[in-house]
């Protein structure tokens, strides 16, 4: 469990690093180079990845593969009470985030007459703190991992109480402090919740982790997916102010959801896990793999 959270944070780490470095790294790139320079620099940097992939990690042949074990369908997944727990978790600390990219910019430019370079720069400092975030989230589950929806309720309270300070600023200075705190709570929230969801698919289904990966991308996608027109709507006839309470109060009303998740980490293996691991014998080399790890 620490290695897995220690990797999914390292990977939460490069993701928010992308979501919020993009807007300036656009903004200079189309000011000074044009439309086209940017999206030409992304294409190398995809193409260099995808090269370096097929160098330091290539397909495998299809021998490992076939003895790994059918995993729960994406559908049963879904219905698991603790599952859709954790993705409802996962929208909702994504929704401020998701809800402000779109509508910031014309706030801060109404409100407080924020320059281009201001707009193109809001989200930058708020890398930091998710930095900062997913580190003390690894420390901590490493040492307390029975704490883990503690942490993510804890983030979800950061959010709420960041939401609804934005409307309250009066300056690019001011609006950073909230946005790094909502950045903050995002990295507590994800990093906690993530490696749960593998946890809850090793002990209550089969051991095979795309499907459940696959929902928690879905809850992602929801809440950037409703940004857009969602957000634009609610400024447009309630306004900045009010979608930043509602985001806010949202997220500190599903905090408490998170109780449900108090007794995880007391689960024991499902009835079909331990019939793979400790009943029937090895059927191939993914079960000889698990017994071994389960002697040892």
């Amino acid at each position: 469990e620490p290695a897995r959270s220690r990797a999914l944070g390292t990977a939460l780490a490069c993701i928010s690093f992308g979501s919020l470095a993009a807007p300036p790294f656009g903004g200079v790139l189309y000011e000074f180079a044009g439309k086209r320079v940017p999206f030409l620099v992304l294409a190398c940097v995809c193409l260099l990845d995808g090269l370096l992939l097929l160098v330091l990690a290539p397909p495998g042949g299809t021998g490992a593969r076939a003895n790994m074990p059918v995993g729960t369908p994406i559908h049963r997944l879904m219905i698991d009470p603790y599952i859709a727990v954790v993705a409802g978790a996962l929208a909702t600390c994504n929704i401020p985030l998701a809800f402000l990219e779109p509508t910031i910019a014309n706030w801060m430019k109404d409100s407080m007459g924020a320059s281009e370079w201001e707009v193109g720069l809001t989200w930058l400092p708020a890398f930091f703190p998710h930095v900062l975030g997913v580190y003390v989230t690894v420390q901590l589950a490493a040492a307390y991992p029975h704490l883990q929806w503690f942490y993510g309720a804890l983030g979800m309270a950061i959010i709420g109480a960041s939401s609804c300070l934005v409307p309250a600023c009066r300056n690019f200075g001011q609006v950073i402090i909230p946005l790094c705190g909502i950045c903050f709570g995002i990295a507590l929230v994800d990093t906690a919740l993530l490696p749960t969801l593998a946890f809850l698919v090793d002990v209550r289904h089969v051991s095979v982790y795309g499907s459940v990966y696959a929902i928690a991308d879905i809850s992602y996608c929801v809440a950037y997916a409703l940004g857009p027109i969602v957000a634009g709507q609610i400024v447009h006839t309630m306004g900045f102010a009010q979608l930043n309470l509602g985001m806010g109060l949202a997220n500190v009303l599903y905090a408490p959801v998170l109780l449900f998740l108090k007794n995880v980490c007391q689960m024991k293996p499902s009835h079909s896990e331990r019939n793979i691991l400790l009943e029937e014998g090895p059927k191939g080399l993914y079960d000889t793999i698990k017994m071994e790890e389960r002697k040892g």
